[in-house]
């Protein structure tokens, strides 16, 4: 009776093993399956977070090109303000073509433009011969300038940059003196941080030949 129960046995434990067998490949299947899953959320989830880095870069720089400035009063002082009311200024950079030699004017809370800002620059302008500045022009003129603005809005703070055209018109006085009437500001085109004076001396060269 022994050789049977061994024979039984035997079957017994090949069977054990082989349900082991069976065991093991579906966990492994499982793992392959698990890990799978796993890359895919990880993918998913990094997709979806550059996803909402560019639409929010996207935003930000939309939020940045709706600026645009426009000029109030005249005279001896122009006060600049944004088109967007919920576009509020905190500080504004104004540079000059870098021929003129004209140092920068920095503005904190109360962003404006004076006559005496220009009329440096309209003074080298006119030496310069420029077109529109010659001793013989007649009519409003206008000087370029870059205008970086920084501003908030929705709670967030941006960086604007873009170049401006100023109107003005020359009063020569009887002393042989000249003055300077603010007459309004133009948007000429926007522009990076990186490239604005080299832009802003370009379209100042171009207004010279």
């Amino acid at each position: 009776m022994a050789e049977p129960e061994t024979r039984s046995q035997a079957a017994e434990a090949a069977a054990i093993r082989r349900r082991w067998i069976t065991l093991g490949e579906i966990l492994a299947v499982i793992a392959v399956v698990i890990s799978g899953l796993t890359l895919w959320n990880s993918y998913t989830e990094r997709s979806a977070s550059q996803a909402e880095k560019a639409q929010e870069k996207q935003r930000r720089a939309a939020l940045s090109k709706a600026l645009v400035l426009k000029a109030q009063g005249g005279g001896k002082r122009m006060a600049l303000t944004a088109l967007d009311p919920a576009h509020a200024i905190q500080s504004q950079t104004i540079a000059f073509p870098a021929t003129l030699g004209v140092k920068t004017i920095e503005t904190l809370i109360e962003p404006r433009i004076e006559a005496d800002w220009i009329k440096d620059a309209a003074k080298k302008a006119r030496k310069a011969g420029a077109a529109g500045a010659a001793d013989k022009a007649s009519g409003d003129l206008r000087l370029p300038v870059a205008i970086s603005t920084r501003f908030v809005t929705g709670g967030e703070t941006y960086t604007d940059v873009a170049i401006y055209d100023v109107g003005y018109r020359r009063e020569d006085s009887l002393l042989g003196g000249s003055d300077v009437e603010l007459l309004g500001l133009s948007r000429v085109e926007g522009v990076t941080a990186a490239k604005v004076q080299a832009r802003l001396d370009a379209i100042w060269a171009s207004r010279l030949k």
